[in-house]
């Protein structure tokens, strides 16, 4: 990636964190300024709660490790359920493992990316950084309940995803003082490049300025372009509704591909309460649509068969469930409180009172 905007993509999390906590302690500082008693300077203590970003170069990087095996079970436990068991995906998300050689490893250049017969671009294809794999696992995974994986999950969870692309070998544990080492490894290391000068710091950038200085010349000006796509009628909702497969966080949230009917949808259980705010604050709309199956069966399913079965239908959701809907295993729930799993379960159930 030679590019500004590629480069983008790819960068992690480090620099919006930075910047997010320098503007926040900025404006705590005016704030104290201009209104006197009120508001405060952030304590050491909250910006190291903010501060979980790692850099490119490692800064940042908790000590600790995590080996292949470890990483193993709770990828089967906490990941396999969205990603696949070799990383090779579902219907859901895209694979994360494939498309990289050996010659690849010794390179530094995924050669795929240039070729486009091949069938889609991986995870491993793409990700120039390891900090990358590490910073986003921490933040963000599993997809129910982020930033719930402990410092060695997290590196076991990055060394096993390394060892499905054949990065680094079955008896290999990664930990803050080799992951550099396998940095080196990485299949697409050299596929971007810091000569644009967007991350800050010196360390990172031969130029001093960033390659952002170009001039508009607001004249000859084409009209814009207007360009939209649509998914034709008769396929729109062939994978269920888009607006419930989306985080309701951030610019894009998914549009509405089956009409409107989620709206109109009677509840998937007997009772007429829908615990809407917890659904949704526990991502169990990420795996599973009320009238329709996404990765998990649909709730108006698993109504229609496990009516009145409450007690089971807590126990599959606090310990997780495999086989009963087909191959893809549901993890265990368990940052739901008690309570909230049995106001889910008796839902379910058709036992909550109206």
């Amino acid at each position: 990636m030679s590019n500004s905007r590629n480069f983008r993509r790819h960068l992690s999390g480090w620099a919006a964190t930075a910047l997010l906590a320098a503007l926040s302690l900025g404006a705590a500082a005016q704030g104290a300024e201009r209104f006197p008693g009120i508001g405060r300077d952030a304590t050491p203590k909250e910006v190291k709660a903010w501060d979980i970003d790692v850099r490119p170069d490692f800064k940042g990087l908790p000590e600790g490790s995590g080996s292949v095996q470890k990483g193993m079970q709770v990828w089967e436990s906490k990941c396999a359920s969205c990603h696949g068991v070799f990383g090779e995906a579902n219907e859901v998300f895209s694979p994360l493992v494939g498309g990289t050689t050996a010659e690849d490893i010794k390179s530094g250049h995924a050669a795929r990316l240039k070729d486009p017969a091949f069938p889609g671009r991986t995870t491993l294809m793409k990700v120039a950084t390891v900090s990358t794999l590490w910073d986003y696992i921490n933040r963000a995974m599993p997809w129910n309940a982020p930033k719930t994986l402990s410092t060695e999950e997290v590196y076991a969870v990055t060394a096993y995803l390394l060892n499905l692309g054949e990065i680094v070998p079955e008896d290999f544990t990664l930990s803050d003082k080799n992951i550099a080492q396998v940095q080196a490894k990485l299949p697409n290391r050299n596929g971007m490049t810091t000569d644009h000068a967007l991350w800050p710091g010196k360390e990172f950038a031969a130029k001093a300025k960033p390659d952002v200085q170009a001039k508009a010349c607001m004249s000859n000006c084409a009209p814009a372009p207007k360009v939209r796509s649509a998914l034709p009628d008769h396929a729109s909702n062939n994978h269920g509704n888009l607006a419930q497969q989306n985080r309701p966080v951030g610019a894009q949230h998914g549009m509405e591909t089956d009409g409107g009917a989620s709206k109109k949808a009677k509840p998937a259980a007997t009772t007429s309460v829908v615990p809407t705010a917890l659904l949704e604050k526990n991502a169990c709309i990420a795996c599973h649509g009320m009238q329709q199956k996404i990765v998990g069966p649909a709730f108006s399913d698993i109504a229609k068969k496990h009516g009145g079965q409450t007690d089971y239908l807590l126990d599959k959701i606090k310990a997780g469930s495999t086989g009963v809907w087909g191959s893809i295993p549901m993890p265990p729930q368990a940052q739901l409180s008690d309570d909230d799993a049995k106001i889910i379960a008796h839902w379910l159930a058709g036992t909550a009172k109206p």
